[in-house]
């Protein structure tokens, strides 16, 4: 504040000044009027001339109207004689001499001024990195142990990655300990895992456990439009970290500096790179940086440099994972800690119904629910609320208020009976969670399933089973209505997309056998997979569509004939969505079982058996999530992918 009321103060003087010299000098008079000499004389021979004050050479007066005049004299002897004959008032002013040190002021003022300017730009530049000319300093944030409070006990679901943590923890507060077994501190340690995991949370958590200086920064802070102001910035943060060592510096999204280098449209060494190769050498160049740990954040491992990588810079690579049913049970007891629950909230039915979900998942459906709660002004949050919100999450808001004709709704019903019809009757598949035809986000209808058990690979007989669930919708319409819509349009992407990633890229085909066809080529510049590598001939490209092809149609076939069979089924289910409008998993499944019970025995009896796949082909779920489209984040891809749910967005 001190230094604010300064600042002020030296503009408020600089303004009183350039005022006063403003009026000093100023010679201009609005309502003077400038008359010539010969004027003046008739002026006054006429009587028209009230008073006259005389100041060496030029006569300032006043006419009898009132109005005021000014005029410079000649060599005139008899000027005072005239003006006493013709009564005018006459006042002389005496001729002063400018005081020599207002000359002195004056002559100096301009230099002084700008002495002065330069005089606060200069303070300005010493004042920190906001201000003017020292964006080549670090932005990073020093954080103190009063001024977060996270720590290891609101972190839950990545019990592996905590203990790699806290073991950097304690390796900085007793380094003896490790010491004199020959152990060296980790010099790096780089966070990987999808977005929404806590790999921020737990980089806050450090800072809460650790009792040594904590730097946090971005890795979008580094770059500049300035040429060189990466590579300073990086300078001076470890200069910051080595006066403070032993201490632990955060750099989040480290993949917006630490990308491949010679990636660039013209192969240049652009700043970014200059910026890299700073943080490199400082990592673990000639000088030591003992004392000193990073820690890095990052969901894109694959795009960062080999060099960043390696041992001696990012010892450790933590994996911060989705958390499994258990780790999102313990999450969902963190987030509803001060969220009054009442007693029919089963948090382990939450976790159980909620897969793929990662923590800001689950921490947005428990706001979600406390919001309704409060919506509603209860004084509890239920179990009712919960399953609202999860809901909203996975499908998006109610849109009650959208008109749908009798016609277009029958269309929807159809479509979504064909879906689930599908899925219940075919075996190894996850069971239907819920089936609505009440349009949600950007679907008309949905249905959505979700798996029982944790998953991390899939065989071919369930991405086969996926590609007819799929292909349900638009089967039941040919059936049903005898007609084509564009509904099922998303569904057929879908399968597509599926079916070519089995053929090309998990090798589940006997005839192209296991062999990846189209090696991805990522720009960095260009977008995530803007090009792919196109390493195989035209005749074998031929096959793949025509394989992809069988797949999809396959799918299709064993759709068709599972609702050609069980028409009255199909029907039922049809007619009860029309009515209710949404039908829970259990309903939908008894309901069936009514009308092939035969059917049903046996695919409950088939899914309830473990390892009874016949197929050795499988994909690992990791797999699954990685070559999806960048469109959808993967969470969706899980659920929605053909994975895990069935749902038409694309029926708009």
């Amino acid at each position: 504040m001190n230094q604010m009321y300064k600042n002020f103060a030296l503009w408020l003087v600089v303004v009183l000044v350039v005022i006063a010299l403003f009026n000093m000098f100023s010679q201009t008079q609005v309502n003077t009027r400038n008359i010539s000499f010969t004027e003046f004389i008739d002026a006054v021979e006429q009587n028209n001339v009230s008073e006259v004050t005389v100041h060496n050479d030029q006569v300032h007066g006043i006419f009898k109207d009132g109005k005021t005049f000014s005029t410079h004299i000649v060599e005139y002897p008899d000027l005072v004689k005239e003006l006493r004959k013709s009564g005018v008032k006459i006042t002389a002013s005496p001729s002063e001499q400018t005081p020599w040190y207002l000359n002195m002021f004056i002559s100096w003022f301009p230099m002084i001024l700008l002495i002065g300017i330069w005089i606060f730009f200069m303070r300005q530049m010493q004042n920190g990195g906001s201000r003017a000319l020292s964006f080549g300093k670090s932005k990073a944030k020093m954080i103190n142990n009063g001024q977060n409070k996270v720590t290891f006990k609101n972190v839950a679901g990545v019990d592996e990655a905590k203990e790699e943590l806290q073991e950097i923890i304690e390796f900085l507060r007793d380094p003896e300990k490790f010491q004199k077994l020959g152990g060296k501190i980790p010099k790096g340690v780089l966070l990987v895992g999808p977005p929404g995991t806590g790999k921020t949370l737990l980089a806050r958590a450090i800072a809460g456990e650790a009792d040594v200086p904590f730097f946090s920064i971005s890795g979008s802070d580094f770059v500049e439009m300035f040429v060189g102001v990466g590579a300073s910035r990086v300078r001076d943060l470890f200069d910051q970290a080595k006066k403070s060592s032993p201490c632990i510096i955060f750099v989040d999204e480290i993949d917006a500096v630490g990308r491949h280098r010679g990636a660039g449209l013209g192969g240049g060494h652009d700043e970014r790179e200059q910026t890299l190769n700073q943080l490199l050498v400082e990592m673990d160049g000639f000088e030591e940086n003992s004392g000193t740990i990073l820690i890095a954040a990052t969901n894109r491992p694959d795009v960062l440099d080999p060099a960043l990588l390696r041992p001696g810079r990012f010892d450790r690579q933590v994996v911060v994972p989705r958390p499994d049913i258990g780790g999102r049970e313990a999450i969902l007891k963190v987030h509803t800690g001060k969220i009054p629950l009442a007693a029919d909230v089963d948090l382990k039915v939450i976790a159980r119904g909620t897969p793929g979900f990662t923590g800001a998942d689950l921490a947005n459906l428990c706001n979600e629910s406390a919001l309704l709660a409060a919506r509603e002004d209860g004084n509890q949050v239920t179990m009712r609320h919960f399953e609202e919100s999860k809901d909203k999450v996975l499908m998006g808001t109610e849109r009650r208020s959208m008109i749908i004709s009798d016609k277009e709704k029958r269309t929807i019903a159809v479509h979504e009976s064909g879906h689930a019809l599908v899925a219940i009757m075919l075996p190894d598949t996850d069971p239907i969670h819920k089936v609505t035809i009440i349009p949600r986000g950007r679907a008309l209808g949905i249905t959505q399933q979700l798996p029982i058990d944790e998953k991390h690979t899939h065989p071919k007989g369930y991405l086969s089973n996926q590609l007819a669930i799929l292909m349900g919708g638009r089967a039941a319409e040919e059936i049903v209505l005898d007609q084509l819509t564009t509904g099922a349009s998303n569904d057929i992407e879908r399968a597509t997309t599926l079916a070519r990633k089995m053929v090309c890229e998990w090798g589940m085909n006997k005839k192209l056998g296991p062999i990846a066809y189209g090696q991805k080529e990522e720009q960095i510049f260009l977008g995530r997979e803007i090009a792919q590598h196109r390493d195989y001939s035209e005749s074998t490209a031929i096959e793949i569509d025509n394989e992809v092809n069988s797949l999809v149609q396959q799918g299709y076939k064993t759709a068709n004939d599972i609702l050609t069979e069980n028409r009255k089924a199909l029907d039922k289910v049809t007619e009860v969505l029309l009515d209710v409008e949404v039908m829970e998993g259990e309903e939908l499944t008894d309901m069936v079982m009514k009308f092939t019970k035969g059917s049903i025995g046996e695919k409950l009896d088939s899914s309830n058996e473990k390892n009874t796949t016949k197929s050795d082909d499988f994909v690992t779920l990791d797999n699954v999530n990685r070559s999806d489209t960048p469109a959808r984040d993967d969470r969706n891809d899980d659920r929605r992918e053909g994975i895990g749910g069935t749902e038409s967005p694309a029926m708009l």
